[in-house]
C-alpha cells in the first residue's frame, strides 16, 4: 500500500483541504478516494467540490479558494503562463488518467451523408463562410482541443479555416448539440455516451485512437501548497494513487459506475457512465467498439508525470499556436511534472504497477 509521511502519524491531520472536481466519468480517482475512506486512512479531511467549468478551476486555484483540483493537463501551461488570466506558479504531481474522450457528431449530420471523415470533410467545405460548422471543446488549453484539431487535419481540414471551434463547458455540451448550436465536440466521458443514447450523435473516433497514452487530468496544485503543507500533498498524491489503481481493477468498475452515477457527483443514469468503463463502447452508428484501453488510471505507470510527456505536450501547444517557444523558460515541462514529487509520495510504485 503507499504510504505518504504524513500517513503514519496523526497529529499530522490539519485543515480541511479543498479538492475540485468537473462532473466527468474521469473524476473517478477522487470519487473512489472519498468512498473507499481513503483520505481518511491517509490521515487527510478533504471536501470534493463539484466545479461548473474548467475556466472556474483555475481562477479557484490561482486565488487559493481551491487547495489542489482535476484538471487538464494543458491547464497547467495556460496558469503558470498567465494566458487568459493572471500567472500562478502550479504543478503537478500525478497524472489522474490517461484517455476518456470521443469526438462526437450530430446525428442530424446523417442526412447530409456524414457518415465518417470524409463525409465531414465535404460538408465542411460545403458550408464554407458564416455557415461553418461549429464544433465544441472544453477550453481552448485541453487535450480535447488538440485532439480535435488532429482529427480534422486527417481529415484533410484545416482546424483554424474550415470550422469554427467554441469553447463550451462539459456539462453544456449535449444540449447545445440536441439544440443544434453544435454539429459536433470532443469531450470527455460520459457526454459522448449521453449523445448517443439520446440519439443525437455518434462517434468517429476515442482519444485512445487517436493518441495512444495521452495524458488527460491531472492533480493541479499551487506550488505554494507542496511547498508549505509537503506531508499533506504527499498524503493527497498518494490517496489518489491508491484510488486509481482500485479503478484500473475490472471488477470495481460496476461499483465505480453506481458511485458517479450519484447525484453530488455526476446524477447520471449507471447505464450511461458504465458503457465507456467497461470498455464496450457504443460509437453510434451500429457498432460497437472493445476499447479496453478507453480509460486508464493507474496500469503501465499511467500515473507518472514524466518530464518527457510534458516535453511532448508543450511541442503539440506550440504547433497548435496556443503557447510561443518564446514564452516558455527553460525546463518548463520538469517545473510543471514533477516526478520527483510523484516518487516521493508514492516511492513503491514501480512495484505495484509492475
Amino acid at each position: 500500500m503507499a504510504r505518504s509521511s504524513s500517513s503514519s502519524n496523526p497529529k499530522h491531520r490539519k485543515r480541511r483541504l479543498r479538492v475540485g472536481f468537473l462532473a466527468l466519468t474521469d473524476a473517478a480517482p477522487l470519487v473512489a478516494a472519498r468512498e473507499l475512506g481513503l483520505f481518511e486512512r491517509h490521515h487527510l479531511q478533504v471536501d470534493l467540490c463539484r466545479e461548473v467549468g474548467w475556466a472556474t478551476v483555475r481562477d479557484k486555484i490561482v486565488y487559493g479558494e481551491l487547495d489542489a483540483a482535476q484538471a487538464l493537463a494543458p491547464l497547467l501551461w495556460a496558469a503558470r503562463l498567465g494566458i487568459g488570466g493572471p500567472p500562478c506558479d502550479v504543478l503537478t504531481a500525478l497524472v489522474l488518467n490517461r484517455h476518456g474522450n470521443a469526438v462526437t457528431i450530430a446525428s442530424r449530420l446523417l442526412i447530409a451523408g456524414v457518415r465518417d471523415a470524409a463525409g465531414f470533410r465535404a460538408e465542411a467545405r460545403r458550408r464554407h463562410g458564416e455557415n461553418r460548422l461549429t464544433l465544441g471543446i472544453v477550453h481552448p488549453f485541453s487535450s480535447h482541443h488538440l485532439l480535435l484539431r488532429q482529427w480534422l487535419r486527417q481529415a484533410g481540414l484545416d482546424p483554424d479555416r474550415d470550422v469554427r471551434i467554441v469553447v463550451v463547458p462539459p456539462p453544456q455540451m449535449f444540449r447545445n448539440l440536441a439544440a443544434g448550436t453544435l454539429d459536433g465536440y470532443c469531450v470527455g466521458e460520459p457526454w459522448g455516451t449521453v449523445a448517443v443514447q439520446a440519439g443525437q450523435g455518434w462517434c468517429p473516433a476515442s482519444s485512445a485512437e487517436l493518441a495512444p497514452g495521452h495524458v488527460e487530468k491531472v492533480l493541479m496544485v499551487r506550488a505554494e501548497f507542496a511547498q508549505r503543507s509537503p506531508d499533506e500533498h504527499c498524503a493527497l498524491v498518494a490517496a489518489l494513487a491508491e484510488a486509481g489503481r482500485w479503478c484500473d481493477e475490472a471488477r470495481h468498475r460496476g461499483q465505480l459506475a453506481r458511485w458517479l452515477a450519484e447525484p453530488r457527483y455526476l446524477d447520471l443514469p449507471v447505464e450511461t457512465i458504465e458503457v465507456a468503463l467497461s470498455g464496450h463502447f457504443d460509437n453510434g452508428v451500429g457498432r460497437l467498439e472493445n476499447l479496453v484501453d478507453f480509460f486508464i488510471f493507474s496500469r503501465g505507470q499511467a500515473n507518472v508525470p514524466a518530464v518527457s510527456h510534458a516535453e511532448a505536450m508543450q511541442a503539440d501547444l506550440i504547433a497548435a499556436g496556443l503557447v510561443e517557444s518564446r514564452q516558455c523558460p527553460p525546463g518548463l515541462p520538469g517545473q510543471l511534472f514533477r516526478e520527483d514529487l510523484f516518487r516521493l509520495a508514492v516511492p513503491d510504485a514501480q512495484l505495484l504497477q509492475a
